[in-house]
């Protein structure tokens, strides 16, 4: 399992397919997959039960998606401010995907289904996710200012390399089945 994690508008989704279709995997969306789960706009979910009863949801399916097959899994923005969230995605192969708030917001700006965008207290709210995502992390990739493909080029290598241990780069080889690329990313030191 690769999850992504970062603030909304650092590029999970975006990055999570590109990765996922060259390495020949599923690309999950926790965040589409609670609002199929619950039929409803995760916004909806935010107005009518609140933030708590949100997270309960969002932790609970996170937790479901991570004992499923393998993906490459997007988490939304605030997924890791739970600590049974985060304890879970130890053993994973978790990327953080850092991006500047104001890149964020540019990003973002246009997407009304996103409940805390216009919160007066953002920059607080980001302050305070940035050490939760980087504790969680087992790769940080910056994306602010970068294009798409570099970034999931660059998370690709940074899986598949083997610069760490013998000064070499990996290449990637689509597999004839996705769970034996996996398997044997999991397989590697520092992945799982």
């Amino acid at each position: 399992m690769i999850v992504l994690i970062g603030f909304m508008g650092a590029g999970k989704t975006t990055v999570g397919r590109l990765i996922a279709e060259r390495i020949g995997v599923p690309f999950v969306d926790s965040d589409l997959v609670i609002e199929d789960q619950q039929q409803r706009a995760i916004k909806d979910v935010f107005a009518e039960q609140g933030e708590a009863a949100f997270r309960d949801i969002e932790e609970a399916t996170i937790a479901q998606l991570l004992a499923g097959p393998a993906a490459v899994l997007s988490l939304g923005g605030g997924a890791c401010g739970r600590e049974g969230t985060r304890e879970r995605l130890h053993g994973h192969t978790v990327v953080y995907l850092h991006v500047d708030l104001d890149e964020a917001i540019r990003r973002a700006g246009r997407d009304d289904r996103r409940p805390l965008l216009h919160d007066p207290h953002l920059p607080d709210l980001y302050a305070g996710r940035l050490e939760g995502y980087t504790a969680t992390a087992t790769i940080v990739c910056r994306t602010t200012g970068r294009r798409v493909q570099d970034i999931g080029l660059e998370i690709i290598d940074r899986l598949t390399g083997t610069a760490d241990g013998d000064g070499t780069q990996g290449v990637l080889v689509r597999p004839a089945q996705a769970t034996a690329a996996l398997s044997d990313l999991a397989g590697r030191p520092g992945h799982g």
